[in-house]
């Protein structure tokens, strides 16, 4: 499983054979400033890779998730990661950008990725989620055909939200039964992939992947709103926490380890389907439980319910069913449930802390929250 093509041979002023350096795989990232987009580019940036990876156009900076790895791309030697303007809503921008970076490989991770909101936006996400894979997927179509480059691997995101309502546990041939504007476009993304590669035989998976965390989450989904208020609250920032079905049950694991299984599936003989998870299923209490337990405090302190953050359609119980992964790719999750709330808690404990340094001197108003 090499991070490099073949290496090519150059004649030499005296008639000698001189070996080239292997060229680096290149790599093409939709969603790069993710959470996911950022721990794949660690992974493949240390992996020798070449990436790129588009962004969309934004009147303020959200590369935070990618600063620490970004080198100007002036600096030609050491820059190995570079970013270009595009969007999944504009076919022409895709087909550019391939055709001009000539990727080996193409993960397709952006998405408007927040449940409950696409209950609000269904039609943004619906033209992002399922419509943006398919021109991807169109615009990889159109690439190969124009220039033979046959071997180009393309994986897309899948999620356990499209298993919805079906009981668990959820492996590749359970039926979807999706609850929510943004699983069915996910569904939907997923059958142009299988499309794709059925009708065109392009290397194409999916690979369905259960709810995974970080310290680099979104504050606003609940793992990280959970450890963000621990934070806040141990510091003495912040007193509640407002949070809306507590039974909801998920199979979380650790965004760093999921994204090695996407670059797993791409490095196979054959293109297939995979459910990458812990195998755990645990409720939001039982997060609770855990996030606040570890600072010593008691949840039951400061959580209130809100009804306005129930979902109009509820997803009960999430439970992977991965031996697949596990079998063909050599994939298992590193961190446990406990290490990983410990990890995002330590991460919330700090930046509570130097958030209470501003605070104290008055660059910021700590009642923001209740």
């Amino acid at each position: 499983m090499a991070s490099t093509t073949d290496r090519s041979e150059t004649t030499t002023a005296n008639g000698g054979t001189a070996v080239s350096p292997p060229k680096s795989k290149v790599a093409l990232i939709t969603g790069i400033t993710g959470q996911d987009g950022s721990y794949l580019t660690e992974l493949l940036l240390n992996k020798g890779y070449e990436v790129h990876g588009l962004i969309r156009r934004s009147s303020n900076f959200n590369t935070q998730r990618i600063n620490h790895i970004y080198i100007d791309p002036h600096n030609a030697h050491k820059a190995r990661m570079k970013l270009h303007y595009a969007d999944l809503n504009d076919a022409s921008s895709l087909r550019r950008w391939i055709d001009t970076i000539s990727p080996d490989e193409i993960y397709n991770l952006a998405a408007q990725s927040h449940v409950a909101v696409s209950f609000e936006i269904p039609d943004y996400t619906a033209d992002v989620v399922a419509t943006g894979a398919l021109r991807l997927l169109e615009a990889l179509r159109s690439h190969i055909t124009a220039t033979g480059r046959t071997h180009v691997k393309y994986y897309q995101a899948g999620s356990s939200e499209m298993f919805g309502s079906t009981p668990p546990p959820q492996a590749e041939d359970t039926p979807f039964h999706p609850r929510s504007p943004y699983a069915a476009s996910k569904c939907a993304a997923h059958w142009y992939t299988v499309n794709y590669r059925e009708a065109y035989g392009i290397f194409a998976c999916n690979g369905i992947l259960f709810n995974h965390e970080s310290p680099r989450r979104g504050e606003n989904f609940v793992t990280r709103k959970i450890t963000r208020a621990v934070g806040r609250i141990k510091i003495g920032l912040q007193s509640k926490l407002f949070l809306g079905n507590l039974q909801a049950s998920r199979d979380w694991g650790f965004a760093g380890d999921y994204v090695e299984a996407m670059w797993l599936m791409l490095q196979q003989d054959k293109p297939d389907d995979y459910v990458v998870a812990t195998e755990e299923s645990h409720t939001v209490e039982e997060f609770l439980e855990k996030a606040f337990g570890y600072v010593g405090l008691n949840w039951k302190d400061h959580v209130e319910i809100d009804k306005k953050y129930f979902r109009p359609a509820e997803v009960d119980n999430l439970k992977g069913d991965s031996s697949k992964a596990r079998k063909v790719l050599g994939w298992k999750p590193k961190v446990g449930f406990e290490q990983l709330v410990k990890m995002m808690v330590d991460e919330d404990v700090e930046l509570a802390k130097r958030e209470k340094v501003l605070v104290d001197a008055g660059y910021m108003d700590a009642q923001q929250q209740p």
